[in-house]
């Protein structure tokens, strides 16, 4: 009686088994394709010649495949993620067939070095096995399904391995090696920019055509197209040391002169002139080839605007040893910059402010556009200024100078000791307190032979005045590194090449122009207003109706939109750095 009672149950069991089957097979995924259609968001086609539900991925078996593979494992949460958000179904497959995509990513993948990355870090040779046994596996659908789902979290793991290298940068700027760089990072969703390529969301940025977020890097990319071509076609001679050129001279050397900076299409720093070695030159009996002609002094005066150098022409010194740089060096230098483009911010703001370090240079952009650039002089390699990224609040004009500890301690202790009323003679004074209620204390009431960083609870500065180290004007973007940008007594410098003379501040070559836009909104002042308030060397905070974004960054290579390079020196190493993680 037991055992039939039990044969029943499990009749009946079966039965309502039976009638849930064709509900949980549809609930599986497709619902079978009986014509074709195309799908609007990926234009795929999908046709009638495959049949059967599509197969779907679990967390499980993504975190599984993701963890299977070394290269992938750190992408594993952006895996994780993108499958989550589609319910585990195939992101690249669509009733069976690959979306175009696909082979769109792996052409993308494949010419990868053309960006500085290694095109076998992203694993496709895998990728282009399973391809190929997709295409054998005929009618056996558990090992096409199965197929399917390795696959697609293949192409997944390599393109988030790709994305994360191509748009957030192989190295991490925030990491021991690189923690001079502080700019605000790069913050891409890579599971979303995934989205955007397979035409499931839309978005205001390039992830879908696999484009770079900056047509900056684009113009550096095409530059290490240029210094490649020009190194597969023999790349550059080297100049003997001992060169001494200047223009008229008839010597041999000028030939190899001529092949460095004119040898070619691809010189990778000027375009190409070499029609101009052809013209001939009149009432000279020597070859032209050996002759420092104007057009080759044209070139090199290029060459050293290129550089950042006094364009002269001539041949010696400085300039010298810039043409005698190996062309693997500025081939590394261009990949090195592209890769810092890769951590700086998805999109700059409207309007913002940026100082390239090794450049000596500010910009202003208003709604994306060049308003204002001028000289500045950077910190020297003992007092590197920092690379980061903070917003102005306040323009201070006839600002009092803080006098830094270490100036104390080092340059006026002694005489202080001597002789306290010598601030005097340095326009300086002492204050307790900041701002409006700082007191000012008599220097001789203090002890200045046993003054210590920890005792001294005072503040040395130097008034508003000629002698005041920030000039007329100082520009304050709060940052825990007391960086701010501001004027300097000492204009003579701004006539230099290479400006690296601060203690780490940033100092500009015209002040009043810049306080002058950045207050041209604001009715309470205007260039006369500015000057007459600085005329009275009483200290004046003005807040800006907006605070303005600051970039300090740090760019040794960059190039125009036909390639057309220029280069500066590594002033603090940084490059150097960098090349040993990216490169090693």
């Amino acid at each position: 009686m037991l055992f039939k009672i039990r044969l029943h149950f499990l009749s009946f069991a079966l039965f309502v088994g039976l009638l849930g089957l064709p509900g949980l097979l549809a609930s599986c995924g497709s619902k079978g394709s009986q014509t074709e259609q195309t799908n609007p968001k990926n234009d795929t086609v999908v046709t009638n010649n495959t049949s059967g539900p599509e197969p779907r991925l679990d967390s499980v078996f993504v975190i599984r495949a993701m963890q299977a593979n070394a290269r992938f494992k750190t992408q594993e949460r952006w895996a994780r993620k993108f499958y989550r958000e589609r319910q585990f179904r195939l992101g690249w497959f669509r009733q069976h067939k690959l979306v175009p995509q696909a082979n769109t990513f792996l052409s993308v993948v494949a010419k990868a070095k053309d960006d500085g990355l290694d095109p076998k870090h992203y694993d496709t040779k895998e990728i282009t096995d399973m391809l190929a046994a997709l295409k054998s596996v005929d009618q056996d659908t558990a090992r096409r399904n199965q197929l399917e789902r390795k696959l697609d979290v293949a192409l997944s793991g390599s393109y988030f391995a790709w994305a994360s290298d191509y748009y957030r940068g192989v190295a991490n700027p925030r990491d021991t090696k690189n923690d001079a760089w502080k700019v605000k990072r790069n913050k891409i969703k890579l599971d979303r920019a995934l989205m955007t390529i397979l035409r499931e969301r839309e978005s205001t940025y390039p992830y879908y055509d696999f484009a770079p977020l900056h047509p900056e890097y684009d113009h550096l990319k095409k530059a290490l197209a240029l210094l490649r071509a020009r190194q597969a076609a023999g790349g550059w001679p080297t100049l003997p040391g001992t060169a001494h050129l200047k223009p008229g001279d008839n010597l041999p050397v000028v030939d190899l002169l001529r092949q460095r900076l004119l040898g070619g299409e691809a010189t990778g720093q000027t375009p190409a002139t070499v029609a101009a070695t052809a013209k001939p030159v009149n009432n000279i009996t020597t070859p032209a080839s050996t002759l420092y002609d104007p057009a080759l002094v044209a070139a090199v005066k290029n060459f050293q605007r290129d550089l950042g150098l006094s364009p002269t022409g001539l041949v010696v010194g400085e300039t010298l040893r810039q043409l005698n740089v190996p062309i693997q060096s500025r081939i590394n230098q261009v990949i090195l910059n592209m890769e810092r483009w890769r951590w700086l911010p998805k999109k700059f703001e409207p309007d913002y402010l940026i100082v390239n370090i090794p450049e000596y240079r500010l910009r202003v952009y208003e709604q994306g556009k060049e308003a204002l650039t001028m000289k500045v002089i950077v910190g020297k390699t003992l007092t590197a200024t920092p690379v980061f990224s903070d917003k102005m609040e306040y323009v201070v004009l006839a600002p009092y100078w803080n006098v830094p500890y270490s100036i104390i301690d080092k340059e006026l202790r002694a005489k202080l000791v001597a002789n306290p009323s010598y601030l005097d003679r340095l326009d300086m004074e002492v204050v307790k307190g900041y701002g409006r209620k700082a007191t000012v204390i008599d220097p001789t009431t203090i002890d200045w032979a046993g003054v210590t960083q920890d005792n001294f609870k005072y503040t040395v500065r130097r008034r508003p005045g000629p002698k005041n180290d920030l000039g007329d004007v100082k520009f304050i973007f709060p940052n825990s590194n007391d960086i701010y940008l501001h004027d300097t007594p000492h204009d003579e410098l701004f006539s230099q090449t290479k400006r690296s003379f601060s203690h780490g501040c940033v100092r500009v070559e015209e002040p009043i122009k810049l306080a002058n836009y950045l207050l041209r909104n604001n009715p309470n002042w205007d260039l006369t207003s500015i000057q007459d308030t600085i005329a009275e060397h009483r200290e004046k905070y003005i807040t800006l109706k907006e605070k303005l974004p600051v970039y300090l960054v740090y760019l040794t290579a960059w190039a125009d939109a036909n390639g057309h390079a220029h280069f500066r020196d590594d002033i603090y190493g940084h490059d150097k750095s960098l090349a040993k993680e990216y490169f090693e």
